[in-house]
């Protein structure tokens, strides 16, 4: 059976961990009040967002 997936399951993975790793820097950066690990996670979450966009299959 051929997988179905391709490509794109490789681009969603890693769409999802980049999205989860912002979203843990963000939360991280909160509660510890130190900004640029909010930035950091900010600047994380919109690369996982433009990649999502960008790759359309």
């Amino acid at each position: 059976m051929r997988d179905t997936w391709g490509p794109d399951r490789g681009v969603l993975v890693a769409v999802r961990v980049s999205g989860l790793v912002g979203l843990a820097a963000i939360t991280a950066g909160a509660l510890s009040s130190t900004m640029w690990i909010v930035g950091v996670g900010v600047w994380t979450m919109i690369v996982a967002f433009l990649t999502e966009l960008v790759y359309r299959p």
